[in-house]
């Protein structure tokens, strides 16, 4: 049968009443039944590229699939010794073209089609069925095209081995029962063809899948294969379409994306670069087009960021993270950070080795090293959760356990006590709260010794016992557990047993009196004694707190010292926890107690949940030393003339900041959540930007509320003044700017108009240094002009390549163009600022990262200086009035940290 029909394709006059005749007619019927498919599917493709750009991928895959069908038809009839009697090629055009349909010529002899035939047993057919397969593509186009016509015919595409690129702009549609003739060939000739049928799959441009031509019948609307097309809604391909949500791509795969594709038009002046497949275009200003090169690498400033303050404490979900060393430094932590705050002198000092944020904090007996373990980070090899051991004197990372063995975020640490801190007890935040004991000192990387589950319930502490060998108590929700850590490494468990009594909904801390019993406090305000060595109640002390027992902390004379979080109270008890009548409460901005420090003379710091932190005695008081942020901090300003600058965010707090005292000036409690902020020029009222549109006036030192508006129903976004401080502009969440004139002392504002034309919210302002012109970016990544006075948008951005911008805080622009990493998002790049100076410039990012580069940063590849502490997206950045200080806020780790240029 096969021989059979190669004799057909070969053209022998066999007789219809022939066995051979009778095979060929049935192939005939077959491959114009494919063929027919092949065109429909096609003819299907071109629509779809016509209406929906964002399914190019998937027109791809498809034609692909077609040539993979037609290679394997072709080699099945090539081993017979046949060949096809069609060819299937794309037409890749040059020049302006491009950018038109994929036209996919099917040609061959068409007869007209006999009676259908079954097909015989043993015939092999092609599979109807889509076969998915990875293949690759080498894009140099765009998926959309917004440019001048002079910057889409950048350069030739690469011919196909099958296909001579036709060398006019608008080549003649080809038809579609014309084609290249098949002609016979040697085998070794067909070999070279079919490789060439496989090396067809390749395109030079994405351009090629947009546009369509109306003479093609295979792209025309009215055309009846268009018709059956669109009616074929249950087809095999669009079974596999990819979703139109473009959001559900991968989009280092779809799309273009990032500064490596960037393309420099000498011509005109301008880059463009691509974002998530949308062009950007950034126009070089006259001195610089000339002698622009886009290949050339900036190099990073002489200058560097060293990190010189932290702001704030994590007290918020976190237990048992305050310890006194002997040197009088408290050790704490907040987001990737360890601090080490010596009260004082009023310093600080930073240990930066994690990756992402600390969860837990241990001290090693002898007083000198520290154990800290984080959470699970954004890098999949650098931010898994892991142990870090380091000294406390040289900050000296000694040992990194752990590393592969957690899954989650190590929520408790412990060293052991009866054997001078040779081993480590720590939990796993995973599901089943693991507990696994470590031998830390053998080797870099510790050694593991045991591992069990801890609990179904969450672990809240975990502490060697500091008298009984080998014993380990853990405590959390609804349960306390008394641990034997054995020799040969078993650990074996037994729970605590309340023994009638009223048992807690959890259990909140742990500490041992000085007679080695345990001590645990609980959620109802009890402290619970149970007998040492065994798993037994011994003494309840009931009501000592209004609500939780937080933390517990037993002095060097025996006293036991209690906090408590609802009613922020600090409680002193003697050995036999009988009331000694000394105790101190926080204040309600402090928030409750969290944690307890003891230090010599009775000293003590006190953590809380507000992210605080407060020293003292009980008989003297307790003052602030630390406060933080206890949501997302987003609003952050510089004074334009002092060392100071303002804070806000999600906790509906603005903060007044100074940065050579490291204190705040003044807070002041809003009625929502705070989102931007700005000074004006002359630093006498600072206007604030709520989640809620509306936008206040505060006195800059009295706090005294000047004005109070409202601006649509969404957050406002950015807020800047103009440079002489007449016009301020305000960029929403609702795709507007609103301008207003300032006057009477800044305590009358007018709007005189509002820019419309962004189609995402606004993300950055910038103000001309005339004070005549707004440049704004988008959450689309748009970078649009504006005319401040008739709030028109200036539609021609060439225009404005030569404009002195008095701020520079647009990431999207033709000076920060080297800010965007190769792959980052448009959305990961969320703060940008130039130095006063206008040789810096800062950035933040979505990875915890704070970047300083050399201004302008206007190449591709710009090298710069990055710095790590925070753990969370960086959201703002700002340098002060001199330079000499860099401010960043993080998101979900509450932090502010002060950065020294030096």
């Amino acid at each position: 049968m096969i021989q059979g029909a190669a004799m057909r394709i070969k053209g022998d006059d066999a007789g219809p009443s022939s066995p051979s005749a009778t095979s060929s007619v049935e192939f005939d019927e077959m491959m114009e039944a494919d063929n027919e498919s092949l065109r429909e599917r096609v003819a299907a493709l071109e629509q779809k590229a016509l209406t929906q750009t964002d399914e190019i991928v998937c027109l791809r895959s498809t034609l692909a699939d077609v040539l993979r069908r037609v290679n394997l038809l072709e080699g099945q009839l090539a081993s017979a010794g046949g060949s096809l009697p069609f060819r299937l090629q794309p037409q890749v055009q040059t020049g302006a073209a491009r950018n038109g349909p994929v036209r996919v010529s099917v040609s061959g002899p068409k007869e007209s089609p006999g009676p259908r035939l079954r097909p015989q047993p043993g015939m092999r057919l092609p599979s109807q069925l889509p076969q998915r397969r990875a293949v690759h593509y080498q894009s140099t186009g765009s998926l959309h095209s917004d440019s001048p016509s002079s910057a889409s015919g950048g350069g030739s595409p690469s011919p196909s081995p099958t296909h001579t690129p036709q060398q006019s702009a608008s080549p003649a549609p080809p038809s579609r029962s014309s084609g290249p003739t098949p002609t016979p060939q040697s085998p070794g000739h067909r070999a070279a063809a079919l490789s060439s049928l496989s090396l067809a799959k390749r395109w030079s441009s994405t351009g090629d899948f947009n546009g369509s031509s109306a003479c093609s019948p295979l792209t025309s609307p009215h055309s009846p294969m268009a018709a059956a097309s669109r009616l074929a809604t249950k087809s095999l391909f669009n079974l596999y379409m990819k979703p139109a949500n473009p959001q559900q791509y991968n989009h280092n795969n779809t799309y273009k994306h990032g500064v490596r594709d960037a393309i420099y038009n000498e011509e005109d002046g301008y880059v463009r670069m691509f974002l998530r497949g949308r062009p950007v275009i950034l126009h070089a200003p006259s001195d610089v087009a000339p002698s622009f090169e886009i290949t050339k690498v900036a190099t990073a400033p002489q200058q560097r960021l060293k990190l010189e303050w932290v702001y704030g404490y994590r007290g918020r979900d976190c237990r048992s993270n305050v310890f006194m060393l002997p040197t009088g430094e408290v050790v704490y932590f907040i987001a990737a950070a360890v601090v080490l705050l010596n009260i004082d002198e009023q310093s600080q000092r930073h240990y930066l080795g994690h990756t992402d944020d600390v969860k837990s904090l241990a001290i090693h007996p002898n007083k000198l090293l520290v154990a800290s373990g984080q959470t699970a980070g954004h890098d999949r090899k650098d931010g898994r959760p892991h142990v870090r051991i380091w000294n406390s004197v040289s900050l000296q990372t000694l040992h990194v356990i752990g590393i592969g063995d957690f899954e989650r975020s190590i929520c408790c640490l412990s060293f052991s006590k009866t054997d001078g801190g040779a081993l480590l007890c720590a939990v796993d935040e995973a599901p089943d709260h693991n507990i696994s004991v470590w031998d830390w000192q053998k080797g870099e990387r510790g050694h593991k010794i045991s591992e069990t589950k801890c609990s179904n319930d969450t672990v809240v502490a975990a502490e060697w016992h500091p008298v009984d060998r080998g014993v380990i108590v853990t405590c959390g929700k609804s349960h306390i557990a008394f641990w034997t850590h054995e020799l040969g490494g078993t650990l074996i468990k037994r729970n605590g047993i309340f023994e009638g009594r009223e048992k807690p909904k959890y259990v909140t801390c742990l500490a041992f009196s000085q007679n080695g019993e345990v001590l645990s406090g609980d959620s109802n305000g009890h402290i619970i004694v149970w007998v040492r060595g065994g798993n037994t109640v011994s003494k309840v002390v009931r009501g000592v707190h209004e609500g939780s027992v937080f933390c517990l902390a037993v002095t060097n004379e025996g006293q036991v010292i209690s906090g408590g979080g609802k009613d922020r109270r600090i409680v002193q008890l003697d050995h036999s926890l009988s009331s000694s009548g000394a105790s101190a409460q926080l204040s309600d901005e402090l928030g409750g107690v969290r944690a307890v420090a003891v230090g010599r003379g009775g000293r003590l710091v006190v953590g809380t949940t507000k992210n605080c932190l407060a020293a003292g005695s009980l008989a003297s008081g307790m003052a602030a030393v630390a406060i933080g942020h206890t949501e997302e901090v987003w609003a952050l300003a510089a004074h334009p003339s002092l060392p100071q600058f303002v804070s806000g965010g999600h906790d509906c707090c603005v903060r007044l900041w100074d940065s050579q005292s490291r204190s705040v000036v003044w807070s002041s409690d809003l009625p929502e959540r705070l989102q931007s902020a700005a000074f004006s020029p002359d630093g006498t009222v600072l206007v604030l930007g709520l989640c809620s549109g509306r936008w206040l006036v505060l006195h800059a030192e009295t706090r005294e509320l000047l004005v109070q508006m409202v601006d649509g129903n969404e957050p406002i976004q950015v807020v800047k003044f103009s440079p002489n401080g007449k016009l301020c502009a305000l960029g929403s969440r609702d795709n507007n700017i609103y301008v207003y004139q300032a006057s009477d002392e800044y305590r009358k504002f007018e709007r005189i108009g509002r820019c419309v034309g962004h189609s995402s919210f606004i993300t950055h302002l910038d103000w001309s240094e005339d004070g005549c012109y707004l440049q704004s970016n988008s959450g689309d990544y748009e970078l649009l002009y504006w005319n401040a006075s008739t709030c028109r948008q200036v539609t021609h951005s060439s225009d404005m390549r030569d404009v002195s911008w008095a701020t520079l805080s647009c990431p999207l622009n033709f000076s920060t163009l080297g800010v965007w990493p190769e792959g980052a998002d448009g959305t990961d790049v969320n703060s940008c600022e130039r130095s006063h100076s206008g040789k810096l410039l800062a950035t933040a990012d979505d990875f915890g990262k704070v970047k300083l580069y050399a201004y302008p940063a206007c190449q591709p590849r710009s090298l710069c200086h990055t710095y790590g502490g925070h753990s969370s997206h960086v959201t703002a950045v700002r340098f002060l009035n001199e330079d000499s200080r860099l401010i960043s806020t993080g998101g979900n780790d509450n932090s502010i940290m002060q950065w020294m240029v030096c």
